[in-house]
């Protein structure tokens, strides 16, 4: 995925990353690729001048509290039928462990799922089914999304900083035992060399007549 949305125009870029993480919440895309994913690649992608880092966490912040509140009202329209259809009868057990979240934390659970990928998929239709009002699901899904989108972005633009240093150094090291092997090669080379040449000479020395003798018998 890296290389793919490097390939891509700056501003694509930022256009897809958003969707992706809007795509989390409001579309249950988080189940086959978790936005944090998207915003993470962002960072690196931002500390390789690609993209501006600021904006782009500004960009995944909006896409993940919009997100959320389209499956907010997803939730609220579907009701119990959502989790019915066939994708989600498999995560009856999460679901249910994210039902007893929302039950002990009420609201709060909608912050403290955001940092989990199944329950931050989940936490908006199941924050409506459980009756929390929108504007109490707001504020802490905004409070989520704005720690959330700006950690990632971060942890990825730091991991590509680290990971350039990595590979500069990796770099240098690698070149450095190239030479050497070349070197210890030539030098091999050499020494194998001479002793052919010693023993050729010894060889034309053995076949060289002594004085005296009768070359001719």
């Amino acid at each position: 995925m890296l290389n793919w949305l490097s390939n891509l125009p700056p501003a694509l870029i930022y256009v897809v990353v958003a969707l992706l993480v809007f795509a989390e919440d409001a579309l249950f895309v988080g189940f086959v690729l978790p936005g944090e994913t998207a915003a993470v690649i962002g960072g690196v992608l931002a500390n390789r001048g690609t993209v501006n880092i600021w904006l782009l966490a500004f960009l995944v912040v909006c896409a993940a509290i919009a997100g959320d509140s389209v499956g907010y009202e997803v939730g609220r329209h579907f009701g119990e039928r959502l989790l019915d259809t066939r994708p989600l009868r498999r995560h009856r057990v999460k679901i249910d462990k994210a039902r007893a979240l929302i039950r002990r934390r009420g609201p709060e659970a909608v912050f403290l799922g955001r940092f989990v990928s199944f329950f931050r998929a989940l936490m908006p239709p199941l924050a409506a089914m459980s009756r929390i009002p929108y504007r109490k699901f707001l504020l802490f899904n905004a409070l989520g999304g704005l720690v959330w989108g700006v950690g990632f972005t971060l942890l990825g633009y730091f991991a590509g900083a680290a990971y350039s240093r990595v590979e500069h150094v990796v770099g240098r090291i690698l070149a450095g035992v190239v030479a050497v092997i070349i070197i210890i090669g030539l030098i091999m080379w050499r020494v194998r060399r001479g002793r052919v040449d010693r023993a050729e000479e010894d060889a034309g020395d053995d076949e060289t007549p002594a004085p005296g003798d009768d070359v001719t018998r």
